[in-house]
């Protein structure tokens, strides 16, 4: 049995989130107040471009940058009904898709209607944001629209029932289909997420009440709006994280500050008000995420390299076409054979990456570089346990087998930029490729820059070089051999400045 606590943080400046499990760091989700996310936001927009050759449009939402919607995400529900199912609620992710089967994609695709046969430059169209701006990309879009409350999730001009894949008991599923048939209004659909296993038929009857009072006010909203407009903004982190993590399954959610205090019990009691009492105020100054190691396991999720208890560590390295993860023996030698030694470092790995996925957010494809093993039972057991610590990611995953040269590769969707993009910026000096030129390199580098300054300006004299004090430490020490060279070719002396506010790759040549 897993024992889960929330922890939730607000100051001036951010909202912070996060989910422990046996007391261990899970999950981190961060929101900076004048950067709130965009995700679930409804706007009216109007198209700005239509691109037959992308099958996509560009949507003017009034955001910094025009949104984009491919045509999968425009067409009507009939037409999207060709796909098997809708997608993917990104405002509530994790638990809301129904398991009923995804049709044939390259036959969906070939049915699909045109981008131009859909939209013209000019339309004004109600749009959701499914996914949040990134890297410099602006945000993506969907005109189906997706409504989550606690149990359910409504779907606006779709006819579509559907049941979260994680409730797996048959008896449920068709007791909360017949409901939510019974329940369903005229011109929506509905999804039974994760928490209305063993609700009764009130409370759902009453969710799908509110949501459909929500979407009749957006309606009202739309008709007299211009575009570009905002319809509706979701939930802030705090309670957004009350009202899709907080659920029977958490021993206690910790709130810090008496104000959201009162806020989250005041929206659990029209919720869910026997969690109410799970409920603890956090009132020491020390801070929610320092007294949990929160903060420690932020700092360290930054880092590429992971250390395991064992001795072996992880290399995590995100590129622009996928996320690397290495895994290595490091100082565990083992008691018996090269391959337990192996399997065991393995075993270790794969719970930790899967950990350090969901901490920090990693999304698009994933390869795993797990350590040859031999044995194929060995291989079955690792990958076994791999599929088992996916299920608790909330975000949609999928997984091929290990292959031949030892690689697993995995797809896992996510909707906001993940933690280090949050938490940090490319570094100046690499300007993000994590590497600035060796000692050496520069040494010979300034070489080249004397004798052209020599050749430019060649009155004689000596010369003055202003360098890092790392440079003038190796041109003083073991790169000796330039300086005495570039003297006995310039003819004069060249002395040597240490100056540490220059970029180690910078230096100045000037004569004296």
């Amino acid at each position: 049995m897993i024992k889960k606590t929330l922890l939730i943080e607000r100051d001036p400046h951010q909202t912070r989130v996060a989910v422990l499990e046996n007391d261990r760091l899970a999950e981190v989700v961060l929101e900076r107040h004048r950067q709130r996310g965009l995700v679930g936001n409804l706007y009216k927009g109007r198209v700005t471009r239509v691109l037959p050759g992308m099958q996509a449009a560009f949507v003017d939402c009034g955001l910094e940058r025009d949104a984009f919607l491919y045509v999968s995400d425009a067409v009507t529900d009939d037409e999207a009904s060709l796909d098997g199912r809708p997608e993917r609620d990104a405002a509530a992710p994790g638990d809301e898709d129904d398991d009923d089967g995804d049709g044939d994609p390259e036959e969906a695709a070939a049915s699909r209607p045109s981008i131009v046969d859909l939209l013209k430059q000019g339309q004004e169209i109600v749009v959701q944001v499914r996914k949040d701006p990134l890297a410099g990309k602006g945000a993506r879009v969907s005109a189906h629209i997706t409504l989550p409350s606690r149990y359910l999730v409504f779907l606006p001009g779709s006819a579509h029932l559907g049941i979260s894949r994680r409730i797996q008991d048959e008896t449920e599923r068709v007791r909360l289909r017949a409901i939510l048939a019974e329940r369903k209004p005229s011109a929506a659909g509905l999804i039974a997420r994760t928490e209305a296993e063993g609700r009764s038929s009130e409370d759902l009857a009453a969710d799908a009440a509110f949501l459909e009072s929500l979407w009749s006010g957006i309606e009202r909203r739309a008709t007299v709006a211009r575009a570009p407009s905002l319809l509706h903004g979701d939930l802030g982190l705090a309670l957004r994280a009350v009202r899709d993590l907080f659920g029977g399954d958490f021993d206690a959610l910790w709130v810090d500050g008496e104000d959201l205090y009162e806020e989250v019990v005041e929206f659990l009691a029209h919720t869910q008000p026997e969690l109410v009492a799970r409920v603890r105020l956090d009132a020491r100054e020390t801070g929610l995420f320092q007294r949990f190691g929160v903060n420690q396991e932020i700092a360290a999720a930054l880092e590429s390299k992971v250390w395991l208890r064992s001795g072996g560590y992880l290399v995590i390295n995100p590129t622009e076409a996928l996320v690397a993860i290495d895994v290595n023996t490091g100082k565990y030698v083992g008691r018996d054979s090269l391959e337990e030694t192996i399997f065991r470092t393995n075993m270790e790995a794969v719970r930790e990456i899967v950990r350090q996925i969901r901490i920090r957010d990693l999304g698009g494809i994933i390869v795993i570089d797990l350590i040859d093993m031999e044995e194929p039972a060995h291989r079955e057991t690792v990958f076994a346990l791999l599929e088992a610590e996916l299920e608790r990611d909330r975000s949609r995953t999928r997984v091929l087998n290990i292959s031949e040269f030892g690689l697993v590769e995995l797809t896992r969707k996510r909707s906001r930029s993940d933690l280090l993009t949050q938490l940090a910026q490319s570094c100046p000096y690499c300007r993000g490729s994590g590497r600035v030129k060796s000692t050496g390199t520069v040494c010979l580098d300034l070489r080249r820059e004397v004798l052209e300054h020599r050749g430019r300006s060649p009155r004689g004299g000596g010369l003055l070089v202003r360098a890092h004090p790392e440079v003038v430490a190796a041109l003083e020490g073991e790169e000796r051999a330039v300086l005495d060279e570039l003297e006995t070719r310039i003819g004069a002396k060249v002395l040597l400045r240490g100056d540490s506010q220059l970029h180690h790759e910078q230096f100045d040549v000037l004569d004296l």
